[in-house]
């Protein structure tokens, strides 16, 4: 089990730079999340499994990449607004540097053989590390029947059927929300308060 996380503060904006430049800097083809969980749950503890997992839930819902909106998110818990600039600059600048660069080359080599196949490992590799956090994170979720259903039906929905990502949410969403469901809590004034209790605290959690 991951240690308690850093309070806010505590991180320095040039540990908060060079932490999102480095997964900036190596994080080809994607993988960047793999990165960042290993940075910020494993070697600075800055946040724990299920702190990383809120962040990530939130990021998906947000219009944008979701290693920016990462940033953003982790950055504002860690020193405010400026740590949230500082991580996406940190995040940024290699992709940048580096597409600027390649993007004055790429002409002349973009039938070139042995790039492409550079190109399609590197592809490869970052779903790797991709399905590497999937199992880190979701590995409570691979053992029960319910959540196995629902991956396999999204995944032949999309994979193979070819339908449409918004159609297959709007159909599966729903049903997964139904399912999970809570039963047999009684319906109360005070089980309404609880609940907004927690949402004003989880908010008040990655404001401050």
């Amino acid at each position: 089990m991951n240690e308690a996380p850093a309070g806010r503060g505590r991180a320095s904006f040039g540990s908060i730079f060079l932490v999102f430049l480095t997964a900036g800097g190596i994080s080809f083809g994607g993988g960047v999340l793999a990165y960042l969980r290993d940075y910020l749950v494993n070697d600075r503890r800055w946040l724990n499994d299920d702190d990383f997992l809120d962040a990530l839930e939130v990021s998906e819902t947000l219009p944008g990449l979701n290693s920016v909106n990462m940033a953003v998110i982790v950055g504002d818990r860690l020193r405010g607004v400026r740590g949230a600039a500082t991580a996406v600059v940190g995040l940024m600048l290699p992709g940048m540097a580096v597409m600027m660069s390649l993007g004055l080359l790429w002409e002349s080599q973009r039938h070139n053989p042995n790039v492409n196949a550079f190109l399609v490992g590197v592809a490869a590799a970052a779903v790797g590390l991709l399905m590497t956090v999937t199992l880190q994170l979701g590995h409570k979720q691979f053992v029960r029947p319910l959540d196995l259903l629902l991956m396999a039906a999204t995944f032949v929905a999309v994979s193979v059927l070819k339908i449409s990502l918004l159609w297959v949410l709007l159909a599966i969403g729903p049903i997964a929300v139904w399912c999970y469901r809570p039963r047999g809590a009684p319906v109360t004034a005070e089980r309404f308060v609880h609940l907004r209790e927690r949402l004003h605290s989880h908010r008040a959690h990655w404001r401050h």
